[in-house]
């Protein structure tokens, strides 16, 4: 892109070639770069290409994704201090990383609490600890590079805290390994623009224009524009000027605003501009004097600043891919605050096994095992009272020297693993009225099925009428097949509850011994008059659903019954406390009640 506005072909090689080198500039202003590739040859040459433009000295390390706290942000060198008999502090990687560069290898599947804690260290440039008896502060200035490999569609992206504070963001999905070539970019001029970076001034103009586009592009983060100006900056520097113009500007717009627009700005037309109103009276002063001057340069001076907007915005709306605008007009599927997210169900802490999460003050104990490390590292700063205070009691020569653990030192861990969820809908398929409770139970499916995209879940059907229940859908995430049993089910016949509460809670048994913690749903109003043996009666019937309905109650399954009858009913109501179920009286029940309905069972 030129200073006229003419946009020049670059292939996405080297527009990522371009985005590698501004980065190398100024690393720690830019703050990081995001890139979207999967393994592959085209994503090494990239990183082949970006390390041949960084200093030897400059440290270029990976993150373990599921490493310790203490061995990112630093903590207590434990065999030091137990030598000294005091706190001795440890650096941890990120303070190791000072000046360097942080590579994240699959960077999708960061934590969002780990990217919180890092985006603290990116923003105060530094690391600031405080650890049993010891505080640590070491500098931590460096450059991230986040490996995005996650798939176009996928729910699975980088943390939002992580890309908010990374100012560049480039995809080599579409880049093959004919478009690989060489770049003429050198050491040597990313040293002379970095030695030229902190004379490069951005005028203001330029600065408005970034501004006013970041405003059009719908984006409302702050950290955008500045990252779009320092962008500018680190371009004028490679250039070798002393001041941002607008090519500067149109390449700081490819990289920094393009990808996190939200909308496409309004077309703009050309307009006539309005007429300016008739001159107010002067005396003779002021028209001999400069105020006539000076109103008439301001009078030119929106039309280039909207000329330069325009600039930068069509710079940008040229980096965007082609499927902003059918992406702007079809909003994604969210899950509302309420829902738990996850990409498999809800978290579960001090579980039985899965990832550390944190170690806490506590005796060791069946789910909660010992920290031994983390036990040591609390004891440590205490051994020379402790031996002091021993040696008083017994004597110097009385005692072994041995490390002194006292309970109030026992650290335990916590462990935090995801567990599935199913909800299994069991449907009364009898009556009259069936047909609408089909209709209502096939809209909540496909609302469920909508979110176990993003949480991974799983929805399975059951259907009783006539003498028995039977299972139409196992436990599934295709919304086809569930759309497919929910249309091959029939209605009417007799009402055999107690067999689909038998059938229910079996399925139920069957998936948690899998490890999915399962949710039933039923949507019934109630009233049986087929017995569990098949039989008609609808007294043994009801006695039979109540029945079983305490067997499932038994089990611990989580349930919510849904009333579907046009008025509240007793058995229904009744049915519920048996089984210790969520009663929902839903006389005119639909889809989104109903899918509400299942989330807040869930939750409890």
């Amino acid at each position: 892109m030129n200073g006229g506005g003419e946009a020049e072909e670059r292939s996405l090689w080297e527009e990522a070639v371009m985005a590698a080198s501004l980065f190398a500039v100024d690393p720690v202003g830019l703050g990081g770069i995001a890139v979207a590739s999967k393994y592959g040859p085209v994503r090494d040459s990239w990183m082949d290409f970006l390390r041949s433009i960084v200093p030897g000295w400059a440290p270029f390390r990976k993150l373990p994704l599921y490493a310790a706290d203490e061995r990112l942000f630093g903590g207590l060198d434990l065999a030091a201090t137990l030598a000294r008999g005091k706190p001795v502090a440890e650096r941890g990687l990120l303070a190791e990383m000072d000046r360097g560069f942080l590579v994240i290898p699959s960077a999708e599947r960061m934590e969002s609490g780990l990217a919180s804690r890092l985006g603290l260290v990116i923003d105060a440039g530094a690391v600031h600890v405080e650890r049993e008896a010891a505080s640590l502060m070491h500098p931590a200035r460096f450059g991230v590079i986040a490996l995005d490999e996650s798939e176009a569609g996928d729910d699975e992206t980088p943390p939002a805290a992580l890309l908010e504070r990374l100012g560049l963001r480039i995809d080599l999905t579409d880049v093959t390994w004919r478009d690989v070539g060489l770049s003429d970019t050198t050491l040597e001029e990313i040293e002379a623009a970095q030695a030229r970076l902190p004379k490069v001034v951005v005028p203001d103009n330029i600065i408005a224009g970034l501004v006013s586009a970041a405003v059009s592009f719908g984006i409302q983060t702050l950290r955008a524009p500045v990252f779009a100006v320092r962008a500018a900056r680190a371009s004028a520097a490679l250039a070798g000027r002393d001041e941002a113009n607008e090519e500067d500007a149109g390449l700081a717009a490819m990289f920094v605003l393009a990808p996190r627009a939200t909308r496409m700005p309004e077309p703009m037309e050309d307009q006539a501009p309005p007429e300016p109103p008739p001159p107010e009276p002067q005396d003779d002063k002021e028209e001999d004097g400069k105020g006539g001057g000076e109103s008439g340069e301001n009078e030119t001076a929106p039309d280039d600043d909207k000329a330069l907007t325009d600039m930068i915005i069509a710079a940008a709306a040229a980096a965007m891919p082609k499927e902003m605008l059918v992406k702007a007009a079809a909003k994604p599927f969210r899950v509302p605050p309420s829902a738990p997210m996850g990409k498999a169900g809800a978290e579960r802490t001090n579980a039985a096994r899965g990832r550390p999460a944190g170690v806490r003050r506590g005796m060791p104990k069946p789910g909660s095992p010992l920290s031994l490390l983390e036990t040591l590292r609390a004891a440590a700063p205490w051994q020379k009272i402790r031996k002091s205070m021993l040696d008083k009691a017994i004597g110097a020569g009385g005692r072994l020297d041995r490390i002194e653990v006292r309970s109030d030192d026992f650290r335990i861990k916590r462990l935090k693993a995801r567990s599935q969820t199913a909800t299994i809908f069991a449907v009364d398929a009898s009556g009259s009225a069936a047909m609408q409770r089909l209709a209502e139970t096939k809209g909540a499916v496909e609302l469920l099925l909508a979110e176990c995209y993003i949480r991974r879940d799983q929805v399975a059907l059951v259907a009783f009428r006539g003498t028995r229940a039977e299972i139409l859908l196992p436990p599934t995430r295709s919304l086809t097949r569930a759309k497919k049993s929910l249309a091959a089910l029939a209605g009417g016949g007799g009402t055999p509850l107690a067999s689909g509460i038998d059938a229910a809670g079996a399925l139920a048994l069957n998936i948690r011994r899998r490890g999915i913690s399962p949710l039933v749903v039923f949507l019934t109003d109630g009233k049986a008059n087929i017995a569990a043996d098949g039989k008609p009666g609808r007294e043994r019937a009801q006695n039979d659903a109540n029945t079983a309905g305490r067997r499932l109650r038994a089990e611990g399954i989580a349930t919510i019954l849904v009333d579907t009858s046009p008025r509240p009913q007793v058995q229904a109501e009744k049915l519920a406390q048996e089984m210790a179920a969520r009663y929902v009286p839903m006389p005119y029940a639909n889809a989104a009640a109903i899918s509400k309905a299942a989330k807040m069972a869930a939750k409890g």
